[in-house]
């Protein structure tokens, strides 16, 4: 009976350590879906600026209700899912959006759309905590690569969504938008199938206590390892206030710089944001390798003299540095939030929460300022003051560098 049990406690602890790529590639797609119809909203934002007669502050106020409402409850989630993890809270999650993109389709007023983009914010607060721990479960150990392949399919849906936002909507209207609730059904039923896999893996691990959890320690004092999570939150601050000026106000500053349609300026968004995709990939497994200081060093501090030179370019060379920066700068949140969860082990759905929380909340506050600051003078000059957000990445020289160690309890 004692070799029976020991043997099923090597098996489980070996499947705790194989990178279950099948369930990482998922759980991407998953989060494809979700942040392809997150970023569905901010892509008709010049559709919906004519149509109600909308002012860059209540533009800006909307991206606002999203971000707030979908970084608040984040941590809360994911403190409660630390202790009591809830694995079909992912379709649920997914069933918010599909409600949230009903009444954005027929929403008709400014209020409205606000209720709506709020009730996609809540589905995506419930879905970023559980799917996080999802990647971390499935990564084997190789915990960079696995946020990098979580993360490559949040970036590539943020990519996918202007571009059907443009070919689907603009030319035919809000209604049209109704369209993604069917792929937000696809979403739930592939959230259901990762769901079942999540609960197997809890009921093998409740049947067999035995098997070792794998942490990461250090010997960093409360003190340090609280200013380092400060530090790292500054970073997410300039990181994402510095994204809300190109997700949100991008396709207003071609359109009012260069003069190109509305199709044109998405096309361009695209290609930002398919940089900021593979800038995500390779980020996690470059921590993994050479340490994930240097590629938060690099991925911050680093894109400052590209976003400098970007507001004074050609539309061609606009093109151009756009992609570069979304390259550079979408590198380091993997390496970020692995950090974090390095400096508090055992926390995955806190930190996860905080800073997947943080980075909206940044996102909702830099775009409201911004669409003010926007009303208020240029979309041109709300381009040249946050150009020299990336130099706050000078802050990384005061991270330690983590020289902890795996340890099994």
């Amino acid at each position: 009976m004692e070799t029976k049990s020991a043997t099923f406690t090597t098996e489980s602890k070996q499947l705790a350590q194989r990178t279950v790529f099948s369930i990482l590639f998922t759980i991407s797609f998953a989060h494809l879906i979700n942040d392809m119809l997150q970023s569905v909203i901010p892509s008709i934002y010049p559709l919906i600026k004519d149509r109600y007669h909308l002012s860059f502050t209540q533009i800006g106020f909307i991206t606002f209700t999203y971000q707030i409402t979908a970084s608040i409850l984040q941590p809360f989630v994911g403190f409660y899912t630390d202790r009591k993890p809830r694995p079909y809270s992912l379709a649920i999650g997914m069933g918010f959006t599909l409600i949230g993109l009903l009444a954005a389709s027929q929403a008709s007023s400014f209020f409205y759309i606000l209720l709506s983009v709020g009730l996609i914010g809540i589905g995506s607060s419930i879905f970023h905590p559980e799917s996080s721990r999802v990647a971390y479960l499935a990564s084997g150990g190789k915990k960079g690569l696995a946020q990098s392949i979580f993360q490559l399919g949040g970036n590539a849906g943020s990519a996918i969504g202007p571009l059907l936002a443009a070919l689907i909507v603009i030319p035919y209207g809000q209604s049209n938008v109704i369209w993604f609730c069917l792929i937000a059904l696809i979403g739930i039923a592939v959230l259901f199938r990762i769901a079942q896999w999540y609960q197997g893996h809890l009921n093998s691990t409740a049947m067999n206590k035995k098997v070792a959890k794998e942490e990461f320690y250090h010997n960093l004092s409360r003190k340090k390892v609280i200013l380092s999570l400060s530090i790292l939150m500054v970073l997410i601050f300039s990181k994402y206030f510095y994204l809300a000026s190109i997700t949100s106000y991008y396709t207003f500053f071609l359109i009012d710089k260069f003069h190109v349609s509305i199709q044109q300026s998405q096309v361009y968004l695209f290609a930002f944001l398919g940089a900021v995709a593979l800038g995500t990939l390779i980020g996690g497994p470059l921590g993994d390798r050479f340490g994930r200081k240097y590629v938060i060093w690099i991925s911050i501090l680093g894109v400052a003299p590209f976003t400098l030179l970007l507001p004074y370019a050609s539309l061609f060379w606009t093109g151009v540095l756009s992609v570069t920066i979304g390259l550079i700068i979408s590198s380091a949140f993997s390496a970020i939030l692995v950090y974090a969860t390095e400096l508090v082990p055992g926390k995955l759905g806190l930190i996860s929460g905080l800073f997947f929380g943080l980075a909206f909340g940044m996102g909702g506050l830099g775009s409201a300022v911004l669409g003010k600051l926007a009303d208020m003078t240029s979309i041109t000059l709300v381009f040249k003051i946050c150009a020299f957000l990336p130099l706050i990445g000078i802050l990384t020289a005061f991270l330690p560098d983590l020289d902890g160690k795996k340890m099994n309890r």
